[in-house]
Formats: structure tokens, C-alpha cells, sequence
């Protein structure tokens, strides 16, 4: 299939790039390096294999790039109100929209903007980070699950994962709630507890009073998607997602960097909206209304 990359960031500019150097015709959009890649190529260092992209179809605006058969959004939410421009020109009738971002309800407000294209949710676990022109430093993990939001065609999405496998990233597919909750559960204890107590992700769980936080934490996440009839997520799942941050690397998540780089948080679809989702079904996170309290006073006094 033919792919576009929308914000070949961290994560656009690791799955693209892999997918890229597996031989898939891959277009990426670029914004500030744009000028750079087109000179020197992509490098990706990977703890699973580095390798550069010597001749990467670089774009600096939609309108240049063509149609293609899945788009990989992986811009930050907070950035949304840009797809009304720059999807269009990647669209044919039977392009699939796969939204590679963090949070909760993001799928139908796209809907809304675009009703009759095919979407999917991104689900990537994955610690990547982007912080200098053409190169994505790749620490650990990478794997990725899709749920179909409103694909018709089952195959395309069955395609997607057999792609990405070929491409050496791990990938599967799972029921669209239950990859959107599972992933809230991680990231919402640790995306804005490295923020409001400007620490990393080993740091919270090694001392004992901020373990228990991210672990009650946690918990609300579950309650709230069990109150809303979400399969398979549980205490097991929770000890698990613990686990797996303690043998990570050391990892300062999404928002902590937007925080660094005084870029805006986004705390809408990570925190806002699951919580007043949760709310209206009659269940409370009294542990995370405080945090996105105080991600809100922070974002206001960088």
C-alpha cells in the first residue's frame, strides 16, 4: 500500500521510516526539517537496528503529496483543526485515516469533519523521541495495535498489520474501545505526573508514594472504562503496564517534552474529555480531575 505520514515526528518518523526501509512507498510531511531531509535523508537509531533513509519522498505541504491508500496521522492532538486542510489531497474513495495519537474520543470528532472516510485508532507503545532535524532516537519497545472505527473493509485493516509485522514492527488488532482505554491507562497517570512533578517515568515508579499514586491512578482508568462496558482491562492489565515501565528505559513521555519545548499540552483528549466521558456515565477520577487541574495551571505559566 501506499502510505502518507502526517507529522513525521517521533512516532511518524519511526513507523514511516520502517516501513520505508521495508520497501513500502512512503510519504512523509515535513515542517521544520523539511529542507534537511531533502539534503541529508532520514536516520532512524533504534535499539531494534538503526538505518537511514538516504532518498525520502519529503513534503512540506499536502498539496504537493499524493493520494494514498492509508494515512498515518501523528500529529499531536492539539493540532487536529489542521486535518480540514491537510487531508483532503490524500484521500482517494477508499483511503484508511489511522490516527496515531493519544487520548480519548479523537476518532469522532474526525468523523465529524470528514463522515465518509474510513477511520482506525493507532495504538502505539512505544518510547521514541525526535529531537534534532532528520534523526528519531528509537529507546525501546515499538509496538502498535489497531481498532477499526468505521473501516468497512476488514482486509484493509488485516493488510495494515501484516505490512507493519513485514516492516519488523509488532502490530495487531484489537476492539477499537479497548485500545483506546488500555492505552489511556498508562498514559494518563504518566504523561502528566512527569509533568506536574517535572521527573521521569523510572523516578515515580522507584519511590514508593508516587508508585502507589500511578497505581490508583491507574485504577480509576479501569473503573471508569469497566463502567462503560470495556472488555479485558483489569488489575492484571494495570500490573502489567507497571512492569513494562519499570523495565523501560528511563523516559520522559509526550507531554513532558511539550512542557520542555513550551509547546501547548494536550490535556483535551488525554485528560478532559475521558474524564467528563466517564462523569456523564456516572463514574468519578477524583485522583486524575486533580492532575488535569494542575497540568491546566501549569500549561498557563511556562
Amino acid at each position: 500500500m501506499k502510505y502518507g505520514i502526517i507529522g513525521t515526528g517521533a512516532i511518524g518518523g519511526y513507523y514511516g521510516g520502517k516501513l520505508a526501509n521495508d520497501g513500502q512507498e512512503v510519504h512523509f510531511l515535513m515542517h521544520r526539517d523539511f529542507e534537511y531531509v531533502k539534503q541529508h535523508g532520514l536516520q532512524v537509531d533504534s535499539c531494534d537496528g538503526s538505518f537511514h533513509l538516504d532518498h525520502v519522498h519529503a513534503y512540506a505541504k499536502t498539496s504537493e503529496m499524493p493520494p494514498c491508500d492509508v494515512v498515518l496521522v501523528c500529529l499531536k492532538s492539539t493540532n487536529n483543526h489542521l486535518l480540514q486542510s491537510f487531508l483532503p489531497p490524500l484521500l482517494h474513495k477508499d483511503t484508511l485515516v489511522v490516527l496515531i495519537q493519544n487520548g480519548i474520543g479523537l476518532e469522532d470528532d474526525v468523523q465529524a469533519l470528514f463522515p465518509n472516510v474510513a477511520l482506525a485508532a493507532g495504538l502505539a507503545f512505544i518510547c521514541s523521541a525526535k529531537t534534532e532535524p532528520g534523526r528519531v532516537n528509537h529507546q525501546c519497545y515499538g509496538h502498535i495495535n489497531f481498532g477499526n472505527f468505521s473501516c468497512k473493509d476488514e482486509s484493509k485493516m488485516q493488510l495494515l498489520v501484516d505490512e507493519f509485522n513485514h516492516a519488523g514492527i509488532k502490530a495487531g488488532l484489537v476492539e477499537y474501545q479497548e485500545a483506546r482505554w488500555k492505552k489511556a491507562v498508562w498514559n494518563m497517570p504518566f504523561n502528566g505526573m512527569t509533568v506536574a512533578l517535572h521527573t521521569q517515568t523510572d523516578l515515580l515508579l522507584k519511590n514508593p508514594s508516587t508508585r502507589q499514586l500511578i497505581r490508583d491512578q491507574m485504577m480509576e482508568v479501569v473503573g471508569a472504562a469497566q463502567h462503560l462496558g470495556v472488555k479485558n482491562i483489569d488489575e492484571v492489565f494495570v500490573d502489567l503496564m507497571i512492569q513494562m515501565t519499570d523495565e523501560m528505559t528511563p523516559y520522559s513521555p509526550s507531554m513532558r517534552l511539550d512542557y520542555d519545548f513550551h509547546r501547548p499540552l494536550e490535556i483535551h483528549y488525554i485528560y478532559s474529555r475521558p474524564i467528563e466521558i466517564a462523569r456523564q456515565a456516572g463514574f468519578h477520577m477524583p485522583k486524575l480531575e486533580m492532575l488535569e487541574a494542575e497540568l491546566r495551571f501549569l500549561s498557563q505559566y511556562f
